[in-house]
């Protein structure tokens, strides 16, 4: 049985392959078009997860969507009429799309993919929830999902038995923590459903002191965690912004201008909304541990992704394990739409459990010096053990800045040491190095330590394995390395295994035995608006186009000042949007 799950017309779209209930191949269509977030049919991302499993489309015996397009259009056409006239440009905006495309999934996929067989639907929270629970470790466990909006629901609790799921409650439109957010995102003047991340970053600059004003005014929290929004100061539904005016008189200053300084005022409210964040999502867990009195928890939706959250949840919460999933946007449905049919409808075994998240293309050293010689480019091929040490000597006595392209690329919106921008983190002049002259990007930006996993509870305040850099926890004192050490003492933590990454744990490895430091400096190998490198193409024009002093693709080494020069027609920088 081959089940194909897609998510698409949204945010992030991504194709996940099952073959007979295992997980072969799941990858985001951005990283093949180069297109950030590309919403669109994942052509590509199908087309590499059929070639990874050598099959062709008319062997797929499912298409699993991941939400559920006429449901989700009557939430559309209800608000914008209970808004109307207000509603009327994003009305006019939106409905021809959703008339000409994005009700009709079924002709969709059959004019883009060749897929004529049953295409089955979840809703967009139960796929979130499937892709939180079915590919965990656990048995049994509750279920809680958050993001901006599904088809109704923007927030849900529920449980997971065995091969099965069901969700108990429900938080709905218009009231999301999502886009409650989201909107202080715009209001902060970043990229909606793209820069939340930022928000998260600049909290610990702040001071939340706009945290009572926005329970007061702006959020209706409830003991069991429930809440609703003051709908008077937003906009999202029914216009094409997030916030109105009422919501810049309530605190006193418009949105702030893109790009423009951040001020104080700026870092006291990422800060606010954060610390909102934190304790609805603290009362909701509480609640359903109350409700279910499980001991395990997964998680899902793009609010799973605030790891500042995660780690609260992770310290102060009742639950005593919890798990992510990685690509815990709306990529992950795709992967969550395909177990849910495979186990939840066809009543089919659990066989996938995400130990890793290494699910897209890989690269033969034989491919890699193709495609080199084929561009000019000057490179040593060193044994695999030659090219860990020598990476690692340059990244502690040159203090080099290091691409790194490694094995299958990652799942999920980080670089976890497959395809990765490395650096030595005790070198406090790395971070604004890396920030400001390599990713092109806000030199506030914190980086993630990456650490061997059994020696991360020397240098971080943890108790258990952070793989996919989803959890913060605080760095202990003498041990807080300045370039991945947040202003707050905090660093969001990846933890490595030689399971899951042999090469990298390798290079920490050999790294810890020069300098008696088992940390390195993490971050994705991109530039700001880029998607994550997929293929020796990617690395090398952004290893070439920024001020990266080595590039390893798998074990051939890349020295800058060897490269022929970089010549391009265009200005490269024009092709990226910032976000």
């Amino acid at each position: 049985m081959n089940v194909l799950g897609i998510s698409c017309f949204y945010h992030d779209a991504a194709a996940a392959l099952l073959c007979d209930g295992k997980l072969v191949a799941a990858a985001h269509e951005e990283r093949f078009t180069r297109k950030r977030h590309d919403p669109d049919v994942p052509v590509q991302a199908v087309k590499y997860c059929l070639q990874e499993a050598g099959l062709s489309i008319g062997d797929i015996d499912y298409l699993a969507f991941y939400d559920k397009p006429f449901v989700k259009f009557e939430r559309i056409l209800m608000t914008y009429l209970a808004t109307f006239p207000r509603s009327l440009p994003s009305f006019s905006k939106s409905i021809p799309i959703w008339l000409k495309e994005k009700l009709w999934v079924p002709r969709v996929l059959h004019e883009k993919l060749g897929f004529d067989g049953e295409v089955l639907f979840a809703e967009h929270h139960q796929s979130h929830a499937a892709s939180a629970f079915l590919p965990s470790p656990f048995e049994e466990s509750a279920i809680l999902t958050c993001d901006g909006v599904g088809e109704w629901a923007t927030t849900t609790q529920g449980v997971g038995h065995g091969n099965q799921l069901e969700l108990i409650k429900e938080v709905r439109f218009p009231h999301s923590l999502g886009l409650l957010y989201s909107a202080f995102t715009y209001y902060l003047g970043f990229k909606v459903n793209s820069a939340e991340y930022k928000v998260m970053g600049a909290a610990p600059y702040g001071d939340p002191k706009h945290t009572d004003k926005i329970f007061d005014e702006l959020v209706d929290l409830r003991e069991d965690g429930s809440f609703k929004l003051n709908m008077k100061y937003f906009a999202y539904d029914y216009g094409l912004t997030m916030t109105n005016q009422k919501f810049d008189d309530l605190f006193g200053e418009p949105r702030r201008e893109s790009e423009s300084e951040m001020e104080q005022f700026h870092w006291d409210m990422a800060a606010s909304v954060q610390r909102v964040t934190e304790e609805v999502m603290l009362r909701i867990v509480r609640d359903l541990h109350q409700k279910t009195g499980m001991k395990n928890l997964c998680m899902a939706g793009g609010v799973a992704l605030n790891c500042v959250s995660n780690g609260r949840i992770i310290r102060e919460g009742p639950f005593e394990n919890l798990w992510v999933q990685p690509a815990a946007g709306d990529a992950g449905g795709a992967l969550g739409a395909a177990l849910f049919v495979d186990n939840c409808v066809l009543d089919n075994p659990r066989k996938t459990r995400m130990d890793h998240a290494f699910w897209g293309p890989s690269f033969s050293d034989d491919a890699i010096r193709s495609y080199l010689d084929a561009r000019g480019a000057r490179y040593r091929t060193l044994p695999r053990d030659e090219m860990i040490a020598e990476t690692a000597r340059r990244l502690s006595d040159d203090q080099a800045v290091v691409g790194w392209f490694q094995g299958r690329l990652e799942w999920g919106p980080r670089s976890l040491g497959s395809r990765s921008i490395i650096a030595d983190a005790r070198n406090q002049d790395n971070w604004k190095r890396v920030n400001l002259k390599i990713k092109f990007r806000e030199s506030f930006r914190p980086f993630a330590p990456a650490v061997l996993a059994e020696k991360a509870s020397e240098w971080f305040d943890i108790d258990r394995e952070s793989p996919y850099m989803l959890l913060v926890c605080q760095v202990h004192e003498g041990k807080r390395i300045p370039a991945v050490t947040h202003v707050d003492g905090s660093a969001r933590l990846q933890t490595v295994t030689r399971d899951s990454q042999p090469e990298f744990y390798d290079l920490l490895s050999a790294f810890d035995q020069q300098t008696d430091c088992p940390v390195l400096i993490n971050t994705s190998f991109n530039v700001r608006g880029e998607p994550i490198v997929c293929t020796p193409d990617d690395a090398y024009l952004c290893f070439m186009r920024t001020q990266m002093d080595i590039l390893v693709l798998g074990n051939q080494i890349l020295l800058k000042e060897d490269q022929p020069e970089l010549v391009e027609d265009f200005d490269w920088r024009e092709r990226y949007e910032l976000d």
